[in-house]
């Protein structure tokens, strides 16, 4: 007896172990590397054309969309795989291998799926296409192939973009209903190629959504003119767009839409609708975090739903136990599914439920089985788990099943029966080879259902295009004539003139804008100097003014040496980095001269930096240090610090800081009179203006970016200008 004892110890010893190195492997699989934004753009590969709107999704549940540019940003590890997906492309999949920029190639459809054109002759019966059609709705939900192709045989009938529209939407909701929404969209556009509805475009929108298309969804659901929508379809409009921002973690949007939808459900008394959006605005809540506005909501479906039929009813009361799970109210979660499980037991007398509903007693029995066991309740947790394991096992439910199984190994090896964990362990070994075996199966009947479904709908798609093409050759070879080709040959000569015309006038547009660049750039640099020099004249005054002649002469001697500097380059796109940055030591230092008392200056040059390398627009920087000190420092209650640093980000660019630890933007345009901003917005207006006009015509050579210095009642501002190589 003591031998078998110590031999089962040492197996659960084993597999507690194993499993331990196991899950402490995954773990650290898991963590390793850090997040980190990665950067990209995605370009129509012949053209190079950004392609806006794209959805990038990351596998571990980042989302992002490209802007106007292609480019967009994402938190991602490495390893982790990029889903990228947009209505005119095929879906590309990219694995994150480092932090570099990521640049995606793709070919964008050249045009959409064809439309249908029809034949001129009538139908013999027009009753038959209605007939069909009526088909394939019977069959829609018994059997997706009988369906397609009464629709088959209903598109050999048409003769109206009407009913080409109906057919293509018959088709898009077979695709849609068996889970192939990338069709559905196809067959959803084409209908509405045909013939606009709102019910088809709110159909596009939701399949758009189901396919991760969210930005798409987003844009039919917009487009779509509220005013004439029936009161549901308005309904379902804000609850889909809610559902979209809900999937994409903007939470904010989501709430806003689904009290959008509630509110008219409410004003028309629209009761399921009000049920789904009460527990749709609780759900987001949760997901943001918000659990005490997610509970009243949640509890406001409760009752709502109460007042429905009890399959309704259960319903919701499993959604609130869920909730209740996540907040770890264990005793209330108990107690709802123990409700909502008798009433399960209620309506299975002349209802089944399948496997994958959520409404059947092994899932709620494992469920408070797993509640009773997070409170440490081990004799009910496995008395329920038990019955779990024995209702999963009589209606096959083997997910169910082996989960349950798996729990109560847990639960026995809690209570430190080692000898039953071990067997329920065992058990649950076995069942995982047999789900893998039926789910290896099922994703193998699913593959070829998908393939044969894609093969029908490109064969009802080959003999569109087929008759179409047929037509098209018909109608050319009837129609062709002397007059319609001298109409063809004026149009290519009136084109070749027009595109002649439009490149002399862009050519001169271009020279144009040159000359005004340069006429601009000379009148800024114009205005500038002269707003320099009587500054600089303001501070030779107050130093006379204050009788202090020894100290007007010196800093006079030093002005004009700047004077000389400055007027020699006023004529200068560029200067040399190394002459801007002498003139900054001559000018701070002046400045520093005035304001001993009120700030000290640091000047700090990479040494790895070869200035001659570099060149930048002359008086670009002097601005900034003249608002640091006349509009930061000078008024800050203790001595302050200004610097300047000069550093190498790369070979190709060097960064510029200015520094001052000042009183900060806010507080300065606090002090100043109206005058005095106007001046100084005129001043940094200039500058803009100037920066905007060099990289308009040399190609983003400089970036300015300002900011607050820090987070303290001084928040000082920092200046950071980046310089960029020819």
């Amino acid at each position: 007896m003591m031998k078998t004892f110590f031999k089962h110890i040492s197996i659960l010893s084993f597999v507690l172990f194993g499993s331990l190195v196991l899950a402490q492997s995954s773990n650290t699989l898991n963590t390793q590397g850090s997040r980190f934004t990665v950067r990209g753009s995605v370009i129509e590969s012949e053209t190079r054309k950004p392609i806006a709107d794209v959805n990038i999704e990351v596998n571990g549940g980042g989302y992002a969309t490209t802007d106007i540019m292609g480019d967009f940003r994402i938190e991602v590890r490495e390893g982790d795989e990029l889903t990228i997906r947009h209505k005119d492309f095929e879906t590309v999949y990219y694995t994150i291998k480092s932090n570099e920029r990521i640049e995606v190639q793709v070919e964008t459809n050249k045009e959409d799926r064809v439309l249908s054109k029809y034949s001129k002759r009538s139908r013999s019966n027009p009753e038959s296409f209605k007939s069909l059609i009526d088909s394939a709705d019977n069959y829609l939900k018994k059997d997706a192939r009988k369906s397609i192709q009464f629709i088959s045989e209903a598109l050999a009938e048409t003769n109206s973009s009407k009913d080409n529209s109906i057919a293509y939407e018959a088709l898009g909701d077979v695709y849609f209903y068996w889970k192939q929404y990338d069709l559905a969209v196809s067959d959803y556009r084409i209908s509405l190629q045909s013939t606009e509805t709102n019910e088809v475009s709110l159909k596009l929108a939701n399949a758009y959504k189901l396919n991760k298309n969210y930005q798409e969804s987003i844009q039919t659901y917009n487009e779509l003119d509220k005013k004439e929508l029936t009161n549901w379809q308005l309904v379902s409009l804000y609850e889909g767009l809610g559902d979209v921002y809900l999937l994409t973690k903007d939470f904010n949007k989501s709430i806003e839409n689904y009290k959008e939808g509630l509110y008219v459900a409410q004003s028309h008394l629209i009761k399921p609708k009000e049920t789904d959006l009460n527990s749709k605005i609780a759900k987001a809540y949760s997901a943001k975090g918000d659990s005490e506005k997610a509970k009243g909501f949640f509890y406001k479906s409760l009752d709502l739903a109460n007042s429905e039929n009890k399959k309704r009813a259960v319903s919701e009361k499993l959604k609130v136990a869920d909730f209740q799970n996540d907040i770890s109210d264990y005793s209330e979660e108990i107690q709802l599914r123990k409700e909502a499980l008798s009433t399960i037991n209620e309506i299975e007398v002349d209802s089944v439920f399948d496997n994958e509903s959520p409404l059947t007693p092994q899932k709620q029995n494992y469920k408070i089985g797993n509640a009773y066991a997070s409170q440490g309740d081990v004799g009910n947790a496995i008395s329920y788990l038990e019955r779990s394991i024995e209702e999963a096992e009589s209606k096959e439910d083997l997910i169910v099943r082996k989960d349950a199984t798996r729990k109560l190994s847990e639960v026995y090896e809690t209570a430190e029966d080692y000898e039953k964990s071990l067997k329920a362990f065992q058990n649950y070994v076995d069942l995982v080879d047999q789900v893998y075996a039926k789910k290896e199966q099922q994703i193998s009947q699913a593959a070829r259902f998908s393939k044969e479904l894609a093969s029908k709908q490109n064969r009802i798609t080959s003999l569109e295009s087929d008759r179409e093409l047929s037509e098209s050759k018909y109608q050319l070879s009837t129609e062709q004539t002397k007059r319609q080709k001298l109409i063809i040959y004026s149009l290519i000569g009136g084109l070749v003139l027009l595109l002649l015309a439009a490149f002399l006038m862009f050519k001169y547009i271009k020279q144009q804008r040159l000359a005004n660049n340069l006429l601009a750039l000379k009148s800024l640099r114009s205005q500038m100097n002269p707003h320099f020099i009587f500054n600089a004249l303001n501070s030779v005054n107050s130093f006379i003014a204050s009788n202090d002649e020894r100290t007007a002469n010196k800093y006079l001697t030093d002005f004009s040496l700047l004077m000389r500097a400055v007027l020699e380059n006023s004529e200068q796109d560029f200067i040399p980095l190394e002459k801007e940055i002498k003139l900054l030591e001559l000018y701070t230092k002046l400045e520093h001269f005035r304001f001993k008392d009120k700030f000290d200056y640091t000047i700090k040059v990479d040494e790895n930096i070869n200035v001659n390398d570099f060149v930048i627009p002359p008086m670009l920087l002097q601005p900034y240090i003249e608002n640091a000190v006349w509009h930061g420092l000078r008024y800050k209650k203790t001595k302050g610090n200004l610097e300047i640093a000069i550093a190498q980000s790369n070979p190709d660019e060097i960064t510029i800081s200015i520094t001052d630890d000042g009183i900060g933007r806010e507080k300065s345009k606090a002090l100043k009179t109206e005058h005095q901003q106007k001046q100084n917005s005129k001043g940094m207006g200039n500058i803009k203006k100037r920066v905007s006009i060099l990289n308009a015509m040399y190609k983003d050579k400089v970036d300015v970016l300002v900011s607050d210095f820090q987070d303290e009642e001084d928040a000082g501002t920092k200046v950071v200008v980046t310089l960029k190589k020819d």
